[in-house]
């Protein structure tokens, strides 16, 4: 029988930077005049943090393997961004919503697949996962394309982006991560050995 605890650290983590993107997204919304290097820096330190619990939540395997499937080449995304966020956050403000629009499209066409899957597994709540993914991915996609110059309306749709994807993200991990005490693992342990007849 394998161990649990990966995968509830696994769903855990995930639910708990959901929320905060919530959180976060609905602050951008409130005040959109947080200053936009505190905003970047914020913003790439949360992405290296999101990063490394993705890429443990697609090690953890869960019963049906959708929320995490993509996981790994997410993780490695996120923490990259995330580590050239950190480090030149006045450099790349100028390419912040750009790299933020890019990141939540990505998530956004990634969940519309999990949310496919979730249909053939008989997961009622595929439609709500896949309207939302189609939410999320089209304010990705206005952010990435910046329909205007003014940062407090790309700091609110940023806001409304972040808030749209957290809870796409909260969503995804409630109907489709399935934990079970007696889950075997994927493979068998044997040994092996070669009788002569």
């Amino acid at each position: 029988m394998r161990s649990t605890v990966p995968m509830r650290v696994a769903k855990i983590g995930n639910l708990v930077l959901y929320a905060a993107l919530c959180v976060f997204g609905a602050a951008l919304i409130q005040d959109p005049e947080i200053s936009s290097v505190f905003i970047i820096r914020v913003t790439g330190l949360a992405m290296v943090v999101f990063g490394v619990i993705k890429i443990v939540s697609y090690l953890s395997k869960d019963l049906f393997r959708l929320a995490f499937q993509y996981d790994l080449a997410v993780g490695i995304q996120l923490i990259a961004v995330g580590v050239l966020v950190s480090l030149w956050p006045e450099d790349l403000a100028n390419f912040f919503c750009v790299l933020m629009g890019l990141t939540i499209l990505a998530d956004g066409l990634f969940k519309i697949q999990i949310a496919l899957d979730a249909r053939q597994f008989g997961i009622h709540a595929w439609g709500l996962i896949l309207a939302l993914a189609i939410f999320a991915g089209i304010f990705g996609g206005i952010l990435l394309f910046r329909p205007t110059q003014s940062v407090r309306i790309l700091t609110i749709l940023l806001g409304i982006a972040l808030l749209a994807d957290g809870i796409l993200g909260c969503i995804t991990v409630l109907t489709s991560v399935k934990i079970v005490r007696w889950q075997k693992p994927d493979a068998i342990d044997v040994d092996w050995r070669e009788t002569k007849d």
